[in-house]
């Protein structure tokens, strides 16, 4: 499921209070999409790392009140309101660990501690076969779970990336090269790998524009030492793309460039630039391009601005390539 389906999933799930794990390989974003459900549904978040609790840690510690001793809860578990109760890693915590929140995900309580009834547990951790650090979930402690596998989708990255402000040459560039948004290998003792995470960092990193200098040292450091070389050949690329001005201005007559690469950097930026004025040149440069260049920036002017198919050159192109549409 990819991160727009996992997210469909929760807001049935979590109205239900029914407990939901979501399994994924490091660095897709599974923290972050329940992090979104909970600010979507207007739902208060707490997250608590499993990893870094001992056995005694959600039930608290014992006081004295007469004869009787009684347990105080932890302050890092809900009393009131509603929310999500986000146990992240959880498989990676020692099993006595995952053993003290058997009574909290199935009966919502710990000793004497209740869970509040607006109060829904998700729970996430990587995948035995992605060689992270985990623990083998006991079948009882599974067995209490909806589970939820999570993939990585391009296009649904690329749409958040979008919306995030990602820089344009780190869309371009996955654009080209779809496979380096998650390139994982568990059987490789990589300290960087490429993954939707690593690439968001390096968007940030780069953003703050780097020293020449140091910024492939500091892509290598993120994303691994392969898709940063490949993505600072792209980079040169894409800084030395033409004038945006002259496309716009004689999109007849413009040059188009012939490597892939500077095509899929050239589309990402033009389409930009879509707009009342400029809709007619940007499709009529779209229609002297490859095909599936051409359907690539008029798709993404189109997202860019919506009236751009009101202009009477989306309608000239949209006829012309009827058999690519279809």
């Amino acid at each position: 499921m990819d991160s727009n389906q996992i997210k469909k999933s929760l807001k049935v799930l979590v109205p239900l209070k029914q407990p939901v794990f979501i399994w994924g390989a490091p660095g897709v974003g599974k923290s972050q999409v329940v992090s979104q459900v909970a600010e979507e549904l207007e739902l208060e978040l707490t997250d608590i790392r499993a990893v870094l609790l001992d056995p005694v840690d959600l039930r608290g510690l014992p006081s004295i009140k007469g004869d009787v001793a009684h347990w105080n809860p932890p302050s890092f578990l809900p009393s009131e309101g509603e929310g999500i109760l986000f146990l992240d890693e959880l498989n990676a915590a020692p099993p006595l660990v995952q053993a003290a929140c058997y009574q909290l995900v199935l009966d919502r309580k710990v000793g004497e501690y209740t869970l509040p009834d607006g109060w829904t547990v998700i729970a996430a951790g990587n995948r035995e076969s992605d060689r992270a650090v985990t623990h083998r979930m006991p079948s009882a402690l599974a067995n209490r779970f909806v589970h939820l596998d999570f993939s990585v989708d391009v296009n649904t990255w690329l749409e958040w990336a979008e919306a995030a402000g990602v820089p344009e040459e780190v869309l371009a560039f996955i654009r080209f090269r779809p496979n380096l948004l998650h390139n994982f290998d568990p059987k490789k003792n990589e300290k960087a790998f490429p993954s939707p995470r690593s690439w968001e960092f390096a968007a940030r990193m780069l953003a703050s524009t780097p020293d020449p200098d140091v910024e492939l040292s500091l892509l290598k450091g993120t994303v691994g030492p392969g898709a940063a070389a490949e993505f600072a050949g792209f980079s040169r690329v894409f800084r030395q793309l033409p004038d945006l001005d002259v496309v716009i201005n004689n999109p007849g007559t413009a040059v188009i460039p012939e490597e892939p690469a500077t095509l899929y950097a050239l589309c990402e930026v033009l389409a930009k630039r879509a707009g009342d004025k400029t809709a007619d040149s940007i499709i009529t440069y779209a229609s002297r391009l490859p095909s599936e260049f051409g359907v690539l920036l008029v798709r993404d002017a189109v997202k860019t601005h919506k009236s751009v198919v009101d202009s009477p050159a989306f309608s000239r192109w949209a006829t012309a390539n009827s058999d690519v549409l279809l």
